[in-house]
């Protein structure tokens, strides 16, 4: 939910400095568990880093020593990191596992062509390949099958095609449309529920963009499912009737405001917060295949792709960090301090498999 239509790069704090030994015990733990070295081990932390260890992959975007983007995985505790696309004349980011596990699709831009926080799902080329990176096949050309998100059965895309103002259903196989209905307004970021009777997407409603809506795929109907200053909507992967999404409130601790995490219900009739932190903006959530964990990204700036991830449980929610963070407090006075795990690398649209995408092992 940037402010402007032009990608916005940011560099993290740097580490504060510390006593040679305590920077080695700190550096241990970064590598044990994924978290930043920048702070002192939280046995909390660790904890949560041993639970999800072995709990499937996470793929990421993320940027590469040669300046493009390429797609990675790595355990949900940030260890076994390996790189899935090494094109260093393209960057590829929008990664997404197929509902089964066992494919993936990406979009493929150009190097040196900015990652735009917002307009990432309209660029370059579609590509579908198996789990693990290997046999890339692009699906036609640069800008075709935009947005395009995986049916639950894994035999169709769902497409927002803005400027027509259209959404289509398209065999995955013929790449022909089966279904077409109006946009309703959305305008970006369109995903599939995982019971395949609804797409979420970002939407202008009544002259106000940034809301979040759910549309019901028979009737064509929206429901408003956030406030407004809404993105980066995304469905619980084992609930077809809850959302996650970011939620900018202004002159919450600045004028301009920090960008929180938010849950709601596919019809708009509750919503609650998930995360919040004093001096970030969070994006680009999804829930681990059961539920029981989120997995999002947190930039210092507004619409920054290049920032490190976190993961929460969400029977840990609401979490607000840290906890004097009396403005945010105060209007979620139960929320939790805690625990969070910090991942050691930035990663940008994060998804979240159970399947042993490279065996059990993970060699």
């Amino acid at each position: 939910m940037g402010s402007s239509n032009q990608g916005q790069k940011h560099c993290l704090p740097r580490p504060p400095g510390r006593r040679p030994t305590t920077w080695l015990i700190g550096l241990s733990f970064a590598i044990a568990f994924g978290v930043r070295a920048a702070e002192a081990p939280d046995p909390a932390a660790a904890k949560l880093a041993q639970e999800v260890a072995g709990r499937g992959w996470i793929l990421f975007a993320a940027k590469t020593d040669q300046g493009d983007y390429d797609l990675f995985a790595c355990r949900p505790d940030g260890s076994a990191k390996r790189n899935l696309t090494r094109t260093p004349e393209f960057s590829e980011y929008g990664g997404r596992f197929s509902p089964d596990g066992k494919r993936m699709l990406y979009r493929r831009g150009r190097k040196g062509e900015a990652l735009n926080h917002d307009l990432w799902g309209a660029a370059g080329t579609l590509v579908l390949a198996n789990a693990d990176g290997s046999n890339p096949t692009p699906q036609g050309r640069d800008g075709e099958l935009p947005w395009a998100s995986w049916s639950p059965d894994g035999r169709q895309f769902a497409c927002l095609y803005k400027r027509e103002g259209r959404i289509r259903i398209v065999d995955a196989q013929t790449r022909q449309t089966v279904k077409e209905l109006p946009r309703a307004g959305v305008f970006q970021q369109l995903y599939w529920s995982p019971d395949g009777k609804r797409l979420c997407g970002t939407a202008n409603l009544d002259g106000e963009d940034w809301n979040i809506v759910s549309l019901d795929l028979a009737t064509g109907r929206s429901s408003q499912v956030s406030r407004n200053l809404a993105c980066t909507p995304d469905w619980f992967q084992g609930n077809a009737n809850r959302l996650l999404y970011s939620n900018r409130v202004p002159g919450l601790a600045t004028d301009y405001g920090w960008t929180l995490l938010m849950q709601g219900s596919a019809d708009g009739k509750s919503r609650n917060l998930l995360y919040g932190e004093r001096g970030r903006h969070i994006y680009c959530a999804c829930t681990s295949p059961d539920d029981r964990y989120v997995i999002f990204s947190f930039p210092e700036s507004d619409g920054g792709t290049d920032a490190n991830l976190a993961i929460i449980r969400l029977a840990d929610a609401p979490i607000v960090v840290p906890d004097d963070y009396i403005e945010l407090k105060a209007l979620y006075p139960d929320a939790k301090p805690g625990p969070v795990l910090r991942l050691s690398q930035p990663g940008f649209e994060p998804h979240w498999t159970y399947v042993e995408v490279f065996g059990a092992s993970g060699q």
